[in-house]
């Protein structure tokens, strides 16, 4: 389905009368100098409040009630609606294996109210952490309508590439545990020395690999090698053992360490007890545990819904709201991973060759905030917390990013917090064909999306153009960024 028909369902889903046609949907809106968003409710990580904000250039000059506009300035009513920063994504993949390039994925982040996307710079065999941030640097520059910051990426562990990202301004960097993990331990916490030296925070995907083979092994040997097996191939226990090594790893070398995608309440609790121990240890979930459990991988579409790790108990997601809720969560991030669906139902596919992950960044806000905000307790401001100024804290672009005040970039959405409409691929401009969410009833969406002060989403129609969006130099992690 093409981006024209995708909008047009978007716009009739939320009820929202487009004023555009899709010709014009599809260029770029004039800039505007000035503007005066009016009558909204601001919500920001420290509270909730009346007041206007007005945008001169790329910039919120104040925010205070009754501001007075410049004379050609444009003015958004926003009676009874929600204004709040725009949403800050750390974690998502696009192009190689994945349907969606940076311009895909920053339509559906821009319709989903998330203005603000972290991807990877993985290293090829030739290259050195340097030429891979400058590759990835030149694709976010030509496809990218979100801002854009990059996680270097590569392995076995180099801890001269530390200071390297920072010098680059993209100080993070992720670990993923593979098989060969336990041979260079030792290099490991030498490079996070140089990370915590350089000021650079590790990301780290948290399960053992020797845990999940022995699994798949013994799955193996018993003939059960499809994918109705994913779950049993990698294992509660192996997440568990990684997440503790994180936290070990992160009290022996003091370095910033950000555990992605959690999953599961005993690895919740290791990290509360790190936490609670002072370490400078932070918490990612995603959507797929908060709203699926492992029942989902069961059937001739459980394929559809294989994630690592894979999708846990009901007690599981009670943990992870509760996370969410208290604190002991951080970040929500979609790992925004997307295929279409014969790729993931491919029947060669297995245990041992899964295509993990899917599309989430259009409707991982409306979902929480409906799910969250309308029935679980989670405050407005948690939710801005969890999907914007924690981000914008941890990885270096606060106050820049993440909040609504006088100097920060003009980063927001407005939310009809009444809007219903459910979630349908054919509504999405993601190039995934299929959602796992497909039919869900949600209350709250975002109707504008502004980045840094230019109207990119109105009206169902996604108006930034590729090569508008930034790529964005951030500042090293510092103990004071912990919260």
């Amino acid at each position: 389905m093409n981006h024209a028909m995708k909008r047009r369902d978007f716009v009739a889903g939320i009820g929202v009368l487009a004023s555009s046609s899709l010709l014009q949907c599809a260029t770029a809106q004039s800039a505007t100098t000035e503007i005066l968003i009016r009558g909204g409710r601001i919500v920001n990580a420290d509270g909730v409040r009346a007041a206007d904000v007005r945008i001169v250039g790329e910039t919120i000059a104040e925010v205070g009630l009754s501001l007075v506009p410049g004379a050609d300035a444009r003015i958004i009513e926003a009676k009874g609606r929600l204004v709040m920063p725009g949403g800050i994504d750390p974690h998502t993949h696009f192009g190689g294996r994945f349907v969606d390039d940076i311009t895909d994925g920053s339509r559906a982040a821009l319709a989903g109210g998330i203005t603000t996307l972290g991807t990877f710079a993985t290293t090829q065999p030739s290259e050195q952490i340097k030429d891979a941030i400058e590759r990835h640097s030149g694709y976010a520059r030509q496809q990218a309508i979100a801002d854009i910051f990059l996680h270097g990426q590569t392995w076995p562990p180099n801890p001269a590439a530390m200071p390297v990202l920072a010098e680059l301004g993209q100080p993070s960097f992720k670990i993923f545990p593979r098989l060969d993990f336990e041979m260079h331990i030792g290099a490991l916490l030498q490079m996070l020395e140089s990370a915590r030296a350089a000021g650079v925070v590790s990301l780290i995907h948290c399960e053992d690999g020797q845990l999940v083979a022995a699994a798949t092994r013994r799955l193996q040997a018993a003939g059960r090698t499809s994918l109705q097996a994913f779950a049993e191939s990698r294992p509660a226990i192996a997440e568990l053992a990684a997440t503790q090594r994180a936290a070990a790893f992160c009290e022996s070398t003091g370095a910033p360490m950000y555990v992605v995608h959690l999953s599961l309440a005993r690895a919740l609790d290791a990290c509360r007890a790190a936490r609670a121990a002072g370490l400078p240890l932070f918490v990612e979930t995603r959507p797929l545990y908060l709203f699926l459990t492992e029942q989902r991988l069961l059937g001739p579409e459980g394929p559809l819904h294989v994630g690592m790790p894979p999708l846990r108990s009901a007690s599981d997601v009670a943990a992870l709201w509760g996370g969410l809720i208290d604190g002991s969560i951080d970040v929500l991030a979609t790992d925004h991973a997307p295929s279409t669906r014969a790729m993931k139902l491919d029947p060669a596919l297995s245990i041992t060759n899964s295509r993990a992950g899917v599309s989430d960044l259009q409707f991982m806000l409306p979902m929480y905030f409906s799910e969250g905000t309308g029935k679980r307790g989670l405050s407005l401001e948690r939710f801005v917390a969890t999907t914007s100024t924690n981000a914008a804290r941890i990885f270096g672009l606060y106050p820049r990013k993440g909040v609504l005040q006088a100097g920060s970039d003009a980063d927001l959405a407005i939310w009809d917090p009444a809007a219903v409409a459910k979630v349908t691929a054919s509504g999405g401009f993601s190039k995934s064909d299929y959602t796992v969410y497909e039919g869900t009833n949600v209350t709250g969406w975002p109707v504008m999306t502004m980045r840094r002060g230019q109207v990119v989403f109105e009206n169902g129609c996604v108006t930034g153009q590729p090569g508008s969006g930034r790529l964005l130099a951030r500042e090293q992690w510092r103990p004071q960024d912990r919260r």
